[in-house]
């Protein structure tokens, strides 16, 4: 029996035409993160709709679920493509657009899917919280391995996890990275400086928390508590999501500013870095990498 889902959440064919939106007011390319931003504010959502955990997953929104969808019918049907480095962005014949047909858009993929063009549009389940059931693969960001790894990750030894962090800033571009060892260290859980361009350095300090489930304002501004004065920037580091609320205090004009890593990115950087995956048609992940680390 499937787990009822808050009905205030929109359905993926919903999010096409915001999605759309969002791009074009953005310049016509954006991220993940700026499009899902973008149309949170859109369509004034709620914190506890734009929180809400999608199902069998800890690192995974269900509204960025039901987002991924609409991004992948969109490119589907050649509205938008993606770059390597996951830049989402207007393909020129729709560049001047400032609409698309959703319905369309579902029709088409079903059709290119069925190979029965003219099929009615009752028969796209255009209704469906979920495209998968009419058998459409599933987008690269929400595959199986994603969610294995992200229950390997939650389930780490905790000075493994800061080990595998220390790796992944290292491969990131930063230098001089220590894991602090000591107790008492006021929920820094490491150190290290990132040098922009050869020439501007800075010292950055990083928590990583194995959350399965959402991180908490409350969480941000502890941590930004404990930064001392030769600090300029802080990140932190989760295995699951970040609440609205979080991202809000983390990006707040008036305090200093944390940058943050949730559960899908973090994913998203190891793979970009074989650390512990391997491509072959799709990612294997390397079980006993993560279990020796």
């Amino acid at each position: 029996m499937r787990e009822k889902i808050d009905k205030r959440i929109p359905k993926y064919h919903q999010l096409i035409q915001p999605t759309f939106n969002a791009l074009q007011d953005l310049g016509g390319s954006g991220s993940n993160d700026e499009i899902l931003n973008h149309i949170i504010n859109a369509l004034n959502l709620p914190d506890d709709v734009v929180d809400y955990p999608h199902l069998g997953s800890t690192s995974l929104t269900e509204l960025a679920y039901r987002a991924y969808w609409a991004r992948t019918y969109l490119s589907k049907c050649g509205v938008i493509t993606n770059s390597a480095r996951s830049v989402w962005s207007v393909t020129p014949e729709y560049a001047k657009e400032t609409e698309v047909d959703p319905k369309l858009i579902v029709k088409t993929v079903y059709e290119m899917r069925t190979k029965k063009p003219g099929v009615k549009d009752e028969k796209t389940n255009i209704t469906n919280d979920k495209p998968e059931d009419d058998g459409i693969e599933e987008p690269a960001e929400v595959q199986p391995w994603r969610t294995r790894l992200a229950e390997i990750l939650h389930s780490m030894n905790p000075y493994g996890f800061e080990r595998l962090a220390q790796r992944i800033l290292r491969e990131c571009g930063f230098s001089q990275v220590e894991v602090t060892k000591k107790s008492g260290d006021g929920g820094i859980d490491g150190t290290g400086k990132l040098k922009i361009n050869g020439i501007f350095s800075f010292n950055v300090a990083f928590q990583c928390k194995r959350y399965n489930g959402p991180v908490g304002a409350s969480a941000i501004r502890d941590f930004r508590g404990s930064l001392t004065t030769d600090i300029e920037k802080g990140v932190l580091i989760t295995t699951g999501t970040f609440t609205k609320a979080a991202r809000d205090e983390a990006s707040n004009p008036g305090k200093q500013q944390i940058d943050l890593i949730d559960g899908e990115e973090l994913i998203s950087k190891i793979a970009e870095y074989g650390i512990g995956v391997k491509e072959v048609k799709t990612y294997e992940v390397d079980e006993e990498f993560f279990s020796m680390i």
